[in-house]
């Protein structure tokens, strides 16, 4: 109990901006979907800690992740991992990165954790894996070489789905938690060590069956978008996507100036996964036409979609000058989070699903 009651206070401490909601005193919903991240996790990680302010952003969260990564009902956990490492990747997310990785040192082989986390696929010696992570790499960039997918359509939901829900996890993790999960100082030799003995203790964790459809009861019912058609075929990934999305978009009309999320929207209309490099300027000109109490929350949205590893004290600050609830914050950062992700997953829609590239109802 007292080792217990010590992890979680450090897993409390790594959470950056908002005070989450510790679990000895989580109740109702919180309290519901804590059960569920500790009894399948071994501890409530810090990323259902940071949405914690907001109680059913933290059941979308756990539902639009647990559902395409923890049951396996048509793709091998090992490969689902591999696609969550090379998404954090992709999104300079290093703690995501570093956690997946460690999933596949038990999963996998060292050696391919190592390539996955280093960015060298080539390097990945299954070529169906190969290819998975390949395309899971690049799905955020429509149109580039290789981005069909190398799958059949009956693992298009809990693959998408990793890609979507990782997508969105790890802008939160980028602007919530502290950017590395193992010490930056750590020599590689002594970080592999590290690496295999967490692996070890998640063994449990990585290898124990889910029961699919468990998170999908946390919220109400909602009808599938027709930007998220990648999820018809799995009756629970389809639930959680189409009671996540509805939950997300809720979030964004609650706590999202209107003018603010139009903003938004309107970005990632033009938005081809390209990255926005390091200046800022973009997001000076286009909240320009904001009202000057929603600029700082149009540049925290923006930041989050497009690049949350920039959004920094200093724009939380900035935030806080015009909201100071915790709930609005998570609020803001998860419905633009969820946006870009929303856009990827609409890429990854099958041309007979009838939906259009980009649309969302």
């Amino acid at each position: 109990m007292v080792v217990g009651r010590v992890i979680s206070s450090v897993a409390q401490r790594q959470v950056r901006y908002v005070a989450p909601v510790s679990p000895t005193n989580a109740t109702g919903l919180v309290s519901t979907v804590y059960g569920q991240v500790a009894d399948e996790m071994r501890l409530v990680v810090p990323p259902a800690l940071l949405h914690s302010p907001s109680p059913d952003l933290l059941a979308a969260y756990w539902m639009l992740m647990r559902e395409p990564l923890l049951p396996t009902v048509t793709v091998s956990r090992a490969l689902k991992e591999a696609v969550a490492a090379v998404v954090s990747v992709a999104n300079t997310c290093p703690y995501c990165a570093e956690m997946h990785s460690i999933g596949l040192y038990d999963l996998s082989t060292e050696q391919e954790a190592e390539a996955v986390l280093a960015d060298r696929l080539s390097e990945v010696g299954d070529p169906h894996v190969r290819a998975v992570a390949e395309w899971a790499r690049s799905a955020h960039l429509p149109g580039a070489p290789g981005g069909e997918q190398p799958f059949p359509a009956a693992d298009r939901p809990e693959l998408v789905g990793v890609v979507v829900s990782f997508h969105y996890l790890t802008r939160m993790v980028n602007v919530f938690l502290s950017s590395f999960l193992l010490p930056p100082g750590l020599r590689p030799a002594s970080r592999r060590r590290a690496k295999r003995g967490i692996s070890r203790v998640l063994r449990p964790t990585l290898r124990g069956d889910r029961e699919a459809g468990r998170s999908v009861p946390l919220l109400p019912e909602a009808a599938l978008p027709a930007d998220a058609g990648w999820a018809a075929g799995n009756p629970f990934v389809e639930g959680a996507v189409a009671r996540s999305y509805a939950a997300f978009e809720a979030a964004g009309e609650r706590s999202v100036p209107p003018a603010v999320r139009e903003v938004v929207r309107a970005r990632l209309a033009d938005w081809r996964g390209e990255d926005t490099g390091l200046s800022r300027w973009w997001v000076d000109k286009l909240v320009a036409g904001l009202p000057e109490s929603q600029r700082a929350a149009g540049r925290v949205a923006l930041l989050a979609a497009l690049a949350s590893y920039q959004v920094d004290e200093s724009e939380i600050a900035g935030f806080r000058r015009w909201q100071t609830d915790d709930r609005a914050l998570v609020d803001t950062v998860a419905w633009a989070s969820f946006a870009a992700a929303r856009q990827v997953g609409s890429w990854q829609v099958p041309a007979t699903s009838g939906s259009l590239p980009g649309t969302q109802s």
